[in-house]
């Protein structure tokens, strides 16, 4: 049974420690919350759903939503400047947008934090960018970021981690990988983020 325990982070882990507790929680809490075909909604945090069919299922949003949570506590159990972060969620491919391939924009997802822009196109800001690329963004300082889109401006740095489906199209053949959402964190302070969160997250 799920409980909310699972959110709590002992205060003494090292950051590598914590992402690998954070796993664990992960497991537990979703080894129970299968998707349709009897497959896990849930594994590591930015492979929550490459083991799932490439469309979302009627469980990603409870899975996301409890990821956001335990990313958040995780997150703030740690010191300085981990226990900065101000946003912690998702946003994920906005099906209408995938169809034909074009115009491709992500939409808001479950997420820890004050409101946020609810789309963002492929290519735009921090989010679209790591989506368009599909690779792991990491910004020392947002200002810095040419095409920023700032939604909070007390969002000093900030990490986005793309979830991407090997091998499929969104179509569902086998015509190449997609990006199906993305990880999205924000923290208060500059250099909010290192090599260990780029691991830890993807």
């Amino acid at each position: 049974m799920i409980h909310a325990e699972a959110s709590n982070f002992p205060s003494h882990l090292s950051k590598h420690d914590t992402y690998a507790r954070l796993y664990t929680e992960a497991e537990a809490l979703f080894s129970a919350n299968t998707n349709a075909d009897g497959k896990r909604g849930l594994g590591q945090v930015s492979f929550f759903i490459s083991q799932t069919p490439q469309r979302l299922t009627s469980k990603t949003p409870s899975n996301l939503a409890n990821t956001a949570s335990l990313l958040y506590h995780a997150l703030k159990s740690l010191p300085a400047p981990s226990n900065r972060v101000n946003w912690v969620g998702f946003y994920t491919l906005d099906p209408s947008s995938a169809r034909d391939g074009r115009d491709a924009q992500l939409i808001l997802g479950p997420f820890m934090g004050k409101v946020a822009c609810q789309s963002i196109r492929f290519g735009k800001g921090v989010c679209g960018t790591a989506a368009a690329e599909m690779r792991t963004v990491r910004v020392d300082d947002v200002d810095e970021f040419p095409g920023h889109i700032a939604c909070d401006a007390n969002s000093k740095s900030e990490i986005v981690v793309p979830i991407v489906v090997r091998g499929h199209s969104p179509s569902g053949s086998e015509e190449g990988d997609v990006v199906v959402a993305v990880i999205d964190i924000d923290c208060s302070t500059e250099n909010g983020f290192d090599e260990t969160d780029e691991e830890g997250l993807g």
